[in-house]
């Protein structure tokens, strides 16, 4: 038996009791889990035992964000490359697994396959514990260099990657990031290395303002003291500007992303909303012509994120505020989703 942590119902995170797994089945491996980090996406699960129309059906391992270190490789199985991956390597992980059968996966759009199934959300068990199988295909080695706190932040950026391919940015195009947590903190760096400019971003919470500005860099305003909308058109000398990234969790966020944005400009949809909507004044749309994409999980950027790491061009570690054993969980996931002072990304670390 090992210890793993479970989530009932609203807010009802425990500690429990689960079997080890054993040995893995073919392509397959067996993980020991080393941190887990928890996501927005899991803060709507674990506030409300459901996120958009995925309800709790009942008690679930929750995590999907991790890195860990494989202890036992199942017959034929290779990692994300299509190469034997060997016992004692560090991995980062992709939790989406794609069906790789219908229309979208063999046209190259794996991210919306209808039929994925994804590690922490119900019905299938996530990473908060010590060991786990997963299949080889989505573990990815990663080097000497990186630890296992950025290779769990791997798929965070792999995100933040993938919402910059579909912006489709070009040189000396302007943008905004509506919400500094980690994935935009990341669409924020990336953006501004691909030679975006200048750049605008908000946030709600001072500290994440305060990082925010040194992330960048950036203009940078708390939403709560400045009018957002106000500022950004000021700035831009009433323009607005080329894309805008919404990851706040919509809600107002939406709106304000469309109404700093220029005629013809790009709304990046990365949030997930809590109530699951996404409201839009329809004239606003309309008159400026925008485009909206809705950005889902990430796609085919694994070894771009990795590269990224590598070349210091984005220090992931810079993200994670805080670390608690897997006995803590619960306190863990109270802190990040009350916005505890200093919160930017809460880890889990499951051999501790």
């Amino acid at each position: 038996m090992m210890r793993a942590a479970r989530l009932h119902g609203p807010r009802d995170l425990r500690i429990e009791d689960v079997p080890h797994p054993g040995a893995p089945p073919p392509g397959q491996v067996l993980l020991r889990v080393e941190v887990v980090g928890i996501c927005g996406s899991d803060l709507h699960t674990y506030r409300h035992a459901r996120i958009g129309d995925t309800n709790l059906g009942g008690p679930l391992i929750l995590g999907h964000e991790f890195a860990g270190v494989v202890e036992q490789v199942g017959p034929g199985g290779l990692d994300g490359h299509g190469h034997p991956l060997q016992p004692g390597t560090r991995v980062g992980v992709d939790p989406a697994q794609p069906c790789g059968r219908c229309e979208w996966c063999l046209r190259g759009d794996p991210n919306i396959c209808p039929h994925i199934v994804f590690c922490g959300l119900y019905p299938y068990e996530g990473a908060l514990r010590p060991f786990m199988h997963f299949p080889a295909a989505n573990c990815f080695p990663v080097g000497e260099k990186i630890d296992a706190t950025t290779a769990m932040m791997l798929e965070p950026l792999g995100i933040a990657i993938h919402s910059l391919d579909l912006a489709k940015i070009r040189l000396g195009e302007s943008v905004a990031v509506i919400g500094t947590g980690p994935v935009g903190l990341c669409i924020l760096r990336l953006a501004v290395a691909a030679g975006a400019g200048p750049a605008f971003a908000a946030d709600i919470l001072p500290w994440r303002v305060r990082l925010a500005a040194h992330y960048g860099p950036a203009v940078v305003f708390n939403s709560t003291e400045t009018d957002l909308v106000k500022a950004v058109l000021d700035a831009t000398h009433g323009r607005g500007v080329d894309v805008a990234f919404e990851v706040a969790y919509g809600g107002e966020a939406a709106q304000q992303a469309a109404e700093i944005l220029a005629p013809g400009g790009r709304l990046l949809a990365v949030g997930i909303d809590e109530d699951d909507r996404f409201l839009l004044k329809h004239s606003t749309l309309r008159r400026k012509g925008l485009t909206i994409k809705m950005v889902r999980r990430m796609k085919h950027t694994y070894d771009r994120a990795v590269q990224l790491v590598e070349q210091g061009q984005i220090d992931l570690n810079a993200l994670v505020s805080h670390h608690y054993p897997l006995a803590h969980a619960p306190e863990a996931f109270t802190a990040a989703a009350d916005y505890h002072e200093g919160v930017v990304k809460v880890a889990v670390d499951c051999q501790a």
